[in-house]
């Protein structure tokens, strides 16, 4: 992948926000504005059909840059924000639209979609987490966390926190059909994790939310479950206390 691109510099209330190229990949990297070398660095998922800059991703985002002095990015999945459909992202629209017109079972079109956008994602996330490695304000050595929302982050971050040892925690969330691959990934992710599951989700049954947690090979597991329907995670679900936990504070 080619080397990165920064394309915007702006800083707002203490805040730097850049937005990036790498290769075909656009991103958007958050850090304090007044700077501060080695701080952790946070990958954050947005999700389905969603962008990397969504008014509610910023403000998490932003949180903690200035809540724990984090260096926090996000970068566009495959078919989703500045990124062009492909036949495969339109046809999986399509379907699952009809799906839910026609009253069917939309598992089987998320698992096959969710399968082939991590497939793409994945060494997406790792090449921008080495690009950023090598800038001097994040460095080699910066502790790193997955900080991905439900349905789509959560479906490419588990196969991420999968295959990326540098990874020291992460947060994933409900929302999302579960799939024997996603389950298959979340049996090898051994590191902290926070899940968030809304109790009353109609898109997904409870007990598959249940068995994706289940799933989770790591030692420390927290189930944070609260009453509301798909997205309604509520606003006091504050990333800062389980990172900053696990990967200090600069």
């Amino acid at each position: 992948m080619s080397s990165l691109h920064f394309i915007s510099d702006t800083a707002s209330a203490g805040v730097r926000e850049r937005d990036f190229l790498l290769g075909e990949v656009p991103g958007v990297l958050w850090s304090p504005d007044a700077g501060c070398r080695q701080a952790p660095l946070v990958l954050m998922g947005h999700g389905g059909g969603l962008h990397k800059k969504t008014p509610a991703q910023a403000d998490r985002a932003r949180h903690l840059v200035r809540t724990c002095g984090y260096t926090v990015v996000a970068i566009d999945a495959p078919g989703h924000g500045e990124r062009p459909r492909t036949a495969v992202d339109d046809r999986a629209r399509a379907d699952m639209i009809r799906a839910r017109q026609d009253g069917e079972p939309l598992g089987p079109i998320v698992a096959a979609y969710g399968t082939h956008l991590a497939e793409l994602a994945v060494p997406e996330w790792r090449a921008t987490l080495d690009a950023l490695q090598r800038l001097p304000e994040i460095g080699p050595d910066a502790p790193i966390g997955y900080g991905g929302g439900i349905t789509l982050g959560t479906a490419i971050g588990i196969p991420l926190a999968a295959a990326e040892p540098r990874i020291r925690a992460a947060i994933f969330g409900g929302g999302f059909i579960p799939h024997e691959e996603l389950l298959a990934a979340a049996r090898q992710v051994t590191v902290p994790v926070e899940f968030l599951l809304q109790w009353d989700d109609a898109e997904v049954p409870r007990e598959l939310a249940l068995g994706l947690f289940d799933a989770f090979a790591s030692k420390e597991k927290t189930l944070h479950a609260n009453p509301g329907g798909h997205g309604d995670v509520p606003a006091f679900e504050d990333p800062a206390l389980f990172l900053s936990r696990h990967l200090g504070t600069a």
